[in-house]
Order: C-alpha cells, then sequence, then structure tokens
C-alpha cells in the first residue's frame, strides 16, 4: 500500500486539525502517511511515481485565495504545469457558504490537478465550515477513498 502525502492549506488552523484527523484515520486502516502543512513544490514533484496519492485539505482565504501555507506550492503549480499523469488524488475544499468564494481554493486546486493530469479518485468533498460537521463528513468521505486504493 502506498504512502498518501496529505497537503494542508490552512490560516486559521481548523483544516490543519481536520487534515491530522484524516491521518490518524488513515494510519488506524494500516496506511502510511506523510504530511505537508507547508507543501514544499520540488519536495513533492521529485518524489512523484507511479504509486503517488496526495490528499489534500485547502481552506479559502480572503477572497478565494489559498490560505499562506500553500499560496508558494500553487503558485508553482500554476506557472510550471507539471505532467502529473502517475499521480491519483482527492481533495477537500474548505470554506464558509456566506462568501462568495465558497470553496474556491480547493475548487481550483482540483482543477489544477485534472488539467496537469492527474486521476481524480473521488469527487472533491466541499465542507462548509458554518454548517457542517466537519470531522464526521470527511471520515465518511474517507471511507469512499478506501475502496478506490
Amino acid at each position: 500500500m502506498p504512502t498518501i502525502d496529505i497537503l494542508v492549506a490552512t490560516t486559521s488552523g481548523n483544516t490543519e486539525y481536520l487534515a491530522d484527523q484524516l491521518s490518524e484515520q488513515l494510519q488506524n486502516a494500516g496506511i502510511q502517511t506523510r504530511m505537508h502543512y507547508e507543501p514544499d513544490y520540488s519536495e513533492l514533484i521529485g518524489a512523484l511515481d507511479a504509486e503517488s496519492i496526495w490528499l489534500s485539505c485547502i481552506a479559502s482565504h480572503g477572497a478565494g485565495e489559498y490560505a499562506d501555507s500553500m499560496l508558494d506550492f500553487a503558485a508553482d503549480l500554476h506557472r510550471k504545469l507539471p505532467s502529473l499523469v502517475d499521480l491519483r488524488y482527492a481533495v477537500i475544499a474548505v470554506g464558509d457558504s456566506c462568501y462568495d468564494t465558497y470553496c474556491a481554493a480547493g475548487r481550483d486546486f482540483d482543477q489544477l490537478l485534472e488539467k496537469c493530469g492527474a486521476k481524480r479518485l473521488i469527487p472533491t468533498l466541499e465542507i462548509d465550515m458554518s454548517q457542517d460537521d466537519p470531522e464526521k463528513k470527511a471520515s465518511t468521505w474517507l471511507g469512499s477513498i478506501l475502496t478506490h486504493l
């Protein structure tokens, strides 16, 4: 079973907490994880192989931008558009539905990975921090990923 790289884009820490919970759930299922609280382009792209899986927890910040912890990584991906044909991925987009830019960064990241040729494991999960129980919703969604590994 491959190791899953968990990429985190957070400002307030809520998405980091959610990513940590998912990592623990995966480890309890016998799957190794690597946390990337400030994803590094060279490190992640350099480590890609046919077994690579990214689980990305992306919070939108401000007017739909990426959180500070992922700004550079996302900018590098947009600028360089690397071939990611060997990558399998899943995205959790976190936001607040009271804003027009609800989940914009997570949606952008999903589209960007697809544009680079990566293969989506399951549809993106959108979590509304003002209405959803993030841990419960993400845990249920994660169960679907496990069936696709």
